[in-house]
């Protein structure tokens, strides 16, 4: 199965990634894990990388493009993929339609996770994670069992410094400018599944399944 999964900050990608993963055993493919792994590995692609990166520029699209296929075909891809963070565009989209096609694992279901504002407002704000594992909690939904310390390992839970409204509201707009035109492009080849992301996670992830049942 081939998925890609969208939504913006705070509407639980992460979460959902995990329980996906756990239930159909493909690869969870973040192109900002992607990018960092090439550019250690010393690949060409990511010498390419480095040198925009080292120069302050952005990674171009063709770079990225060139990674997503080399990662899409190797073997624990098999099974198909669960990309995350991709495409944040609409050119990158039609660019990896091609892409997908070319190496027949084409997009089968794309999940739009969505959330009201001002639920999203209290997920990012109340959000904490460790310094140390990154263990994620939540002063309300999710609090560790002494305040201010991570139940993993003891490192000092700190807040983001763009978990706040403000950068909410950046990152919301970025993404209804940049990343809604994606699910229409998704939406006209007729593999979009919209999902009430505000709901208890077991219910989000059984709405989910439901829709990934016909793939598997």
């Amino acid at each position: 199965m081939n998925i890609l999964i969208m939504g913006p900050a705070g509407a639980g990608k992460g979460t959902m990634s995990e329980l996906i993963l756990k239930e159909y055993d493909i690869p969870h493919i973040s192109t900002g894990d992607m990018l960092r792994e090439n550019v250690r590995n010393n690949t060409e692609l990511g010498k390419l990388a480095k040198s925009y990166m080292e120069a302050g520029k952005l990674v171009p699209d063709d770079v990225i493009n060139a990674m997503v296929e080399d990662r899409l075909q190797q073997p624990d891809c098999q099974k198909g993929y669960l990309l995350d963070g991709f495409p944040r565009t609409l050119v990158q989209a039609e660019a990896f339609s091609e892409i997908a096609d070319k190496i027949g694992k084409p997009v089968e279901c794309v999940i739009a996770l969505e959330v009201d504002f001002e639920i999203l407002k209290d997920r990012i704000t109340g959000r904490r994670i460790c310094s140390k594992c990154g263990a994620i909690y939540h002063i309300k939904g999710h609090p560790s069992k002494v305040e201010g310390v991570c139940d993993e390992c003891g490192g000092a839970l700190i807040q983001r410094k763009d978990d706040t409204v403000e950068q909410l509201k950046v990152r919301m707009d970025e993404y209804e400018k940049s990343t809604k035109p994606v699910i229409d492009f998704y939406e006209a080849r007729g593999v979009v599944k919209h999902v009430n992301a505000a709901q208890a996670k077991e219910d989000v992830f059984a709405v989910i399944q439901e829709a990934l049942e016909h793939l598997s």
